[in-house]
């Protein structure tokens, strides 16, 4: 790893570039909770990325990192300029992708996600991604604030800054059901999540530094002079969190496209593999031991396993690689006539 030429003091750069990683990130949920504005999604999607690339050119140049892009002649480095003769810095997925990057698997999926999702806003214009995307949003906070702390230390944490948004009304189950069912989301952008997810294991899927998600339920405090609180936090392993979950888990489930091994089947037929059967399917995926759970290519629910979007392409590829086999027309049998 390159070591950083000694231009500044590296504790000066570092600073700076954490305040400003802080400040950028404040901005980005303040404008988010605003009741005001309606181009919020976009907006936190565009601050925060900046947030967590300068938290990271901190973190890279406390370490004296090298995170200017260069190339090697001889023993000396050329550094890659702008056409107006400034730096050219390592972007958020670079910084992602270095060996020493401090953000560990999960929340540096959540980032891509929201690397990725950038690139399909960035040139038109969206609508109703903030009751789609809030989950993975607060995800993201989440995990840049635990990561601000433990490198910079506690004094930059930002949740002292921050509070739960208040809202004029509840919102009840019809209210709920009407806006998932209204149109909104654009089809690339639709295209993007279900292809980004469908590419996740189901433990990534639910780990909460991709994805935040609280299940809310009106309380009462059983006593006056009680605590009273919009939201209660319980722990994970408590007999109420186990039933929640054990109720929760049918709405859950419906998150990422599950397919029935009959449904595998047609699909191949639609693509034009009419020789393909269930016994096929049924032969490739023991030998490619599909079903194994650390693969994350399906799921059981009840008495039927589910199987998920990577293996369906799987399956459409090995259909491919054999398309001579499976475009032939199955066999009818002949009947003799008595």
């Amino acid at each position: 790893m390159q070591k950083m030429q000694r231009i500044r003091k590296v504790g000066s750069i570092s600073n700076e570039l954490v305040k400003k990683s802080r400040e950028a990130a404040l901005a980005a949920v303040q404008i988010f909770n605003n009741p005001s504005i309606t181009f919020k999604s976009e907006i936190f999607i565009v601050l925060i990325i900046i947030a967590w690339t300068y938290l990271l050119h901190a973190y890279y140049r406390k370490l004296e990192i090298e995170y200017r892009y260069f190339k090697l002649i001889g023993v000396r480095k050329k550094f890659d300029k702008t056409s107006k003769g400034a730096f050219k810095f390592w972007e958020l997925e670079r910084c992602l992708n270095d060996d020493l990057s401090p953000v560990d698997s999960a929340a540096s999926k959540n980032l891509r996600f929201l690397i990725g999702l950038r690139h399909e806003i960035e040139h038109q214009m969206t609508s109703r991604l903030d009751e789609h995307l809030s989950a993975r949003f607060q995800a993201c906070c989440l995990n840049y604030n635990e990561l601000i702390k433990k490198h910079f230390g506690e004094e930059f944490g930002i949740e002292k800054h921050l509070s739960f948004s208040l809202q004029f009304s509840a919102i009840n189950t019809d209210q709920w059901n009407a806006l998932r069912e209204a149109p909104g989301l654009p089809k690339n952008i639709e295209t993007f999540i279900n292809d980004f997810d469908s590419e996740l294991t189901q433990e990534e899927f639910d780990d909460p530094k991709f994805s935040y998600r609280i299940l809310f339920v009106p309380k009462t405090a059983n006593h006056k002079g009680q605590a009273d609180k919009v939201i209660e936090f319980i722990k994970a392993d408590s007999d109420l969190a186990k039933n929640i979950n054990k109720s929760y888990a049918v709405i859950k489930e419906t998150e990422k496209p599950k397919f029935l091994p009959k449904q595998v089947v047609e699909k191949m037929h639609e693509a034009g593999y009419l020789s393909f059967s269930m016994h096929h399917h049924t032969e490739l995926w023991q030998k490619l031991d599909a079903k194994n759970p650390s693969k994350g290519l399906g799921t059981q629910v009840v008495d039927n396993w589910y199987w998920y979007e990577p293996w369906v392409k799987q399956v459409t590829q090995h259909c491919l690689d054999n398309s001579s086999k499976y475009k032939k027309p199955p066999n009818k049998k002949k009947t003799s006539r008595t």
